[in-house]
């Protein structure tokens, strides 16, 4: 799959049920110049994708995840290979383990050996003809990132740093995919964006996931008390000018990233529709070449 240096990141939660105002958001992005969107708690019906990529030509469209624990095989292998059949090439499977504590309240199911659950998911998509090259993984740790790099086209990291980037390409090696989501805030008033980035940061500063990864990349206790320090904040979430947050994508692509999955952040529930407009504009969207990201066996 070619993908844009530049895709946008957001809750499948956000978009709007109406099919017409579906379908126009979708073709708003493409004729802005996104050429990929990433659908946050998508599920095995792939019911919203299939909204997306029947409303548009090019779009592309990747979950970013589905979740092992809750989305059944069967299922995502019927509605996959309807809508890959339908637009090929067009929908890359994010998949990954989710966390302990939400996927027990959901499931009450024991989370355990996320890892080797992970690996039979795997396996279960390779028996009902899912491929490697359709699929990438959430991948934050070196086991989950070596995993990704054995077994899919590559790793969609979600709230990590340039610096992880870099870590992620070395273990993936030169021909996988790696995707990261950067949080972006288009604020230049320091108190305003940080205020902004801290209540989207505070759900994730109590799942051991993210924490763990954060004290790999040097973080400390005291940087994820309080709702996470200054220097974590304007880590984790690119917040300024469209200058600043350009140069932000830039370290990450210059890390390793095949593509920033953007999610823009405003400190409401809605479609950031105004934003969008601003960061394509800024990023020259429709004048950028797309980069092509093939790992073997890809389309």
């Amino acid at each position: 799959m070619n993908v844009a240096r530049t895709g946008l990141w957001m809750s499948a939660r956000q978009w709007p049920h109406g099919t017409a105002e579906r379908r126009d958001t979708a073709q708003e992005l493409a004729e802005l110049g996104y050429d990929m969107v990433w659908l946050g708690g998508a599920t095995a019906d792939l019911e919203l994708p299939a909204a997306l990529l029947e409303s548009t030509e090019h779009l592309l469209v990747g979950t970013g995840i589905l979740n092992i624990w809750t989305e059944p095989v069967d299922l995502l292998a019927d509605t996959y290979g309807m809508l890959e059949k339908a637009h090929p090439g067009r929908l890359l499977l994010g998949v990954g383990a989710g966390h302990a504590r939400m996927v027990e309240t959901m499931t009450g199911r024991r989370y355990r050996r996320p890892l080797t659950a992970v690996v039979s998911y795997l396996d279960a998509l390779d028996a009902v003809g899912i491929p490697e090259s359709a699929r990438v993984l959430a991948a934050l740790g070196p086991r989950m990132l070596g995993l990704a790099a054995r077994r899919s086209a590559g790793a969609h990291p979600y709230l990590v740093t340039p610096e992880h980037t870099r870590l992620a390409r070395e273990i993936l090696g030169p021909g996988a995919l790696l995707v990261p989501e950067q949080k972006v805030v288009l604020e230049v008033d320091a108190d305003r964006a940080r205020t902004i980035g801290r209540a989207a940061l505070s759900i994730y500063l109590d799942l051991p996931n993210y924490t763990n990864n954060l004290r790999r990349l040097g973080f400390t206790d005291a940087d994820l008390a309080g709702g996470g320090s200054d220097r974590l904040v304007d880590a984790l979430i690119a917040w300024g000018d469209l200058d600043t947050v350009r140069s932000r994508l830039d370290e990450h692509r210059a890390a390793g990233a095949d593509q920033v999955a953007v999610q823009i952040l405003t400190g409401g529930h809605e479609l950031p529709r105004e934003q969008w407009r601003a960061l394509a504009t800024g990023l020259e969207l429709r004048r950028s070449a797309v980069v092509g990201a093939s790992p073997a066996g890809s389309p």
